[in-house]
């Protein structure tokens, strides 16, 4: 499974237990969940790092990857995607 997975998933039951912890407080529901999702946002900072850090760490490895594709594929609709030349002359050609 994914980090993105793996970490989005975190985050949504963190949200899930507090709103379940707010539910039996007198409280307008909007405000239970508005609490709920500054709550678990907190919470997911200290106890989903690992995640958190292994998702940026795909998306930085991701973003070079493209970055290189992207590189490459302008080099060669450049025409700078040359096959090495040989150093001596080709026994085909005059001149």
């Amino acid at each position: 499974m994914s980090a993105a997975v793996k970490y989005t998933l975190g985050r949504i039951g963190l949200f899930v237990v507090v709103v379940l912890a707010l539910w039996p407080v007198d409280m307008n529901i909007f405000l239970k969940l508005m609490l709920a999702l500054a709550f678990s946002a907190a919470a997911s900072f200290f106890l989903l790092r690992g995640w958190r850090d292994e998702m940026a760490e795909e998306m930085a490895v991701a973003a070079e990857r493209r970055r290189a594709e992207k590189e490459r594929l302008r080099s060669a609709l450049a025409g700078d995607d040359q096959p090495d030349q040989p150093d001596q002359a080709d026994p085909h050609r005059e001149g």
